[in-house]
């Protein structure tokens, strides 16, 4: 059985592989702290919609609808964020006397993140993995 044409496995498959490629590309920022003229780059962030188009999930027609099971339930749809929208600011690279655009601090912070989400996605697989093996162990069925 190939596990990457699960879709899921699919899904944890690209989104480490994407962590890897962002990894390198911030270990040469942090490389270049010192270099004078380096503007810094990043990975543009994956979107999952994309994602799960990408596996066959999400088409139109599939969506699945929510349903309320009690009166006291909020409606889908009925005010989105609750106001509390997130403004999403794109920090401009500020450049010091050598034109180096780097922040140190910046970029640690963002290789830590990409660790730990790395980490999340890789116990993710384990735990898919251990429940296939958990299912064949027991000859996929209840003795």
């Amino acid at each position: 059985m190939d596990l990457g044409k699960l879709p899921l496995f699919s899904l944890l498959a690209k989104r480490m592989n994407w962590l890897t490629e962002r990894q390198k590309v911030l270990s040469e920022n942090v490389a270049n702290v010192d270099t004078p003229g380096y503007t810094p780059r990043d990975l543009k962030p994956l979107d999952f919609k994309t994602m799960l188009a990408s596996v066959g999930i999400g088409r139109s027609g599939s969506r699945l609808q929510a349903t309320t099971t009690d009166p006291q339930h909020l409606s889908v749809g009925s005010g989105g964020r609750g106001g509390a929208a997130v403004a999403e600011k794109m920090a401009t690279a500020e450049k010091n006397l050598s034109g180096n655009a780097v922040s140190l601090d910046s970029e640690l912070m963002k290789v830590s993140t990409t660790a730990t989400d790395y980490q999340l996605t890789t116990s993710l697989y384990r735990k898919q993995l251990g429940l296939f093996r958990m299912v064949l162990g027991n000859g996929g069925g209840q003795s």
